[in-house]
């Protein structure tokens, strides 16, 4: 049974492989566990300034070189598909964080959008900025995409991405995938088996 005492806050963004690499693993870790996940995407591009932080394109070369060696041993290691260097990286990931804080809002699955979303980008080479292509995503999955698409340009999904991002930096989040339960912070898909291990040893 969930429970409010067993729950995730999930902070992420649609354009990080290491949140892709996780997401599969952390929704199966929550349902095993009956834990809920509160879905909250946010805005990296206001995070970062905030923790020092940098974009992929920004950072030193050699930092972008190792990045690239541990996307290739992780995507290896899990055995999840990933074109390590998309056609589209970076993007405007607005409309996409959005359209999952929209379908969560409406009661519809945001962790099967989110990884839609994800896998677009990361293994489809698909635009996730582009509407249409989010709208065509959504309608993969089985939802009204029109619909949603209008929904989450309204000002209370706004209000609700910008409230995400704020919650964030108040909780001093600086990555991405990040997961809270119980109070506890665990930075990165690399740290689900603490999560894990956490969720089993609940009361």
């Amino acid at each position: 049974m969930k429970t409010a005492s067993k729950s995730i806050d999930y902070y992420y963004t649609h354009q990080s492989p290491w949140s892709y690499m996780g997401h599969k693993r952390m929704l199966a870790m929550a349902r095993t566990a009956g834990a809920k996940v509160n879905f909250k995407p946010v805005d990296y591009g206001k995070i970062f300034p905030q923790s020092g932080g940098l974009p992929v394109g920004k950072r030193p070369p050699q930092r972008q070189a190792y990045r690239m060696v541990e996307l290739k041993r992780w995507s290896g290691h899990l055995g999840v598909k990933l074109n390590l260097q998309p056609k589209h990286f970076p993007v405007d990931q607005t409309a996409a964080n959005k359209l999952a804080i929209a379908a969560d809002r409406a009661g519809h699955d945001a962790g099967a959008l989110s990884h839609a979303i994800m896998r677009a980008m990361w293994e489809e080479e698909r635009d996730i900025a582009d509407p249409a292509t989010l709208e065509a995503i959504a309608q993969g999955i089985g939802l009204n995409g029109k619909a949603l698409l209008k929904a989450s340009a309204s000002p209370e999904i706004e209000a609700l991405y910008q409230g995400y991002t704020e919650e964030a930096i108040k909780g001093q989040v600086f990555g991405a995938p990040w997961y809270v339960y119980r109070g506890e912070p665990y930075w990165g898909q690399d740290r689900l088996d603490f999560l894990e291990r956490a969720l089993k040893h609940a009361d």
